[in-house]
């Protein structure tokens, strides 16, 4: 598998991740009131996660600012899709 197969899978799976923390994370009320309440979620759990990677202990062999870089992307990527509902 290549280095970018790899990055972008790692994305793929830290925002379904994200996702799903903020499908368990978002009260009904906020449910109904805002019009994108996973995402939102998912964005401010992939900024938890990044804390989280910058503050552990050792860099895991390099992974950790692969993964770090991917959770950046990830949370780019959710904040684009925010923005083209704008339109």
């Amino acid at each position: 598998m290549t280095r970018s197969t790899a990055t972008r899978r790692e994305m793929l799976i830290l925002s379904g991740l994200a996702l799903g923390a903020g499908a368990i994370a978002v009260p009904a009320a906020a449910q109904q009131t805002e019009p994108h309440p996973h995402i939102r979620a998912a964005i401010h759990a992939l900024k938890k996660a990044g804390e989280e990677l910058r503050d552990a202990a050792h860099d895991f062999g390099g992974h950790r600012k692969d993964a770090l870089e991917a959770v950046e992307a990830a949370r780019r990527q959710l904040k684009l899709c925010l923005e083209f509902d704008k339109k």
